[in-house]
């Protein structure tokens, strides 16, 4: 029987990677940087424009169209030239990062070559099709999702709430693969007093709202305006961009909203600091990276009762959940935490102390035992646990 190396060669298939930001690039970032901390050798396809190499992975572009309803994502279509790399590589295991056109030609090579698979979903694609017009497409997305990760040896979601939904929908062998992140990082400091005033338009004693991440219709951003501005004194600052960026602007003109764009480094840490609370009206992730960056810098989040921020977010504890079939109910969280400071500096305290225990590097290294648990069942036929 084979002998799993010590040191695994992995080859990743992803759909997105750099230039682009958003909770998954950072997801691979940090599992790059471990699997390099670790020894192990990686060679990662996704779209083209990325950098040559990123953490001692070499890092392959791809090219393609960009999807008919998700623009920020591309159809990077497979080429003979990307099988023969792979076969030349030899790794020991590909993982297909939301196989969808790269990552299901990732899971073929692994067919032509024999290797074992792992399959990691990230983005709730069949709900999105809802925001962009495209619902009718779900059942048609459910089948073909469930068909590509039903090819994987081990399947990863990250979330209980995701894990649950996939097992419903048909997928096999799903495992909960944990978030973290980098909370030397991502960490509680001094407010910045020039960026508190940038961000509120000059009124860094109003009561300050944040949200940071992709602006997409999908994310619920535009019903923050008519929960929140009926009150005074309240700010909101808008981090990021994305396909919605402009008719945000236009929906919140007249509004006491700014949109610094994408912040990075130590403007963005400086951002989440200067937050009196970091509000999450999105009801589509399977994670919520954000949230819990926004946590680790002491700072309590308002969220949607939904998706995958169940697993982040304890209501009343590290943070408040509002009903999203009303989401004018924001408005009256926003109202407590600024009626009562000493309520908003227990759930700070709280959201400090959970994310701290949200070790990135330790989530990668259950990664990396997953990699050898594909590997068993590929080799050995073993059974997966019947729980994770």
């Amino acid at each position: 029987m084979p002998v799993a190396p010590d040191r695994l060669r992995i080859a990743i298939f992803t759909e997105t990677f750099l230039p682009k930001i958003d909770g998954v690039v950072s997801i691979l970032k940090l599992m790059l940087q471990r699997l390099q901390e670790q020894g192990h050798k990686v060679i990662l396809f996704g779209p083209a424009g990325g950098p040559p190499e990123y953490a001692g992975a070499e890092i392959v572009g791809v090219s393609g169209p960009k999807l008919f309803f998700y623009p920020e994502l591309n159809l990077n279509y497979p080429r003979v030239w990307v099988y023969e790399r792979v076969k030349q590589f030899r790794p020991d295991i590909i993982h297909a990062v939301n196989p969808m056109m790269l990552g299901a030609f990732g899971l073929y090579c692994a067919g032509k070559l024999n290797t074992p698979t792992l399959a990691s979903y990230h983005t709730d694609l069949a709900r999105y099709a809802d925001h962009y017009g495209f619902g009718f497409t779900k059942p048609l997305l459910w089948s073909y999702l469930r068909t590509m990760h039903n090819r994987a040896e081990v399947n990863l979601c990250p979330s209980s709430t995701v894990r649950d939904e996939l097992r419903a929908q048909g997928f096999q062998r799903v495992r909960w693969w944990r978030r973290g992140i980098d909370t030397d990082f991502f960490s509680p400091g001094p407010v910045n007093q020039a960026m508190r005033a940038r961000l509120s338009n000059g009124h860094p004693d109003d009561f300050l709202l944040i949200n940071v991440g992709r602006q997409s219709p999908e994310k619920g951003l535009f019903g923050l305006r008519d929960a929140i501005f009926p009150q005074e004194g309240v700010r909101l600052t808008l981090v990021g961009g994305g396909p919605a960026h402009d008719d945000l602007r236009t929906h919140f003109a007249g509004t006491p909203t700014s949109f610094p764009g994408y912040l990075r480094g130590q403007e963005l840490i400086d951002a989440y600091r200067s937050a009196d609370a970091f509000i999450f009206p999105s009801t589509t992730e399977t994670f919520g990276l954000v949230a819990l960056e926004a946590m680790a810098c002491r700072v309590p989040v308002i969220a949607a009762r939904s998706g995958g921020i169940l697993d982040t977010v304890r209501d009343g504890y590290n943070g408040l959940y509002f009903d999203p079939a009303y989401p004018r109910q924001m408005g009256d969280l926003v109202r407590k935490l600024r009626a009562q400071p000493d309520l908003r500096d227990e759930l700070a305290e709280h959201a400090l102390q959970h994310a701290r225990k949200q070790s990135w590097r330790a989530t990668m290294d259950q990664l990396i035992n997953y990699y050898y648990m594909a590997l068993r069942v590929h080799d050995y036929s073993a059974p997966l646990p019947m729980t994770g």
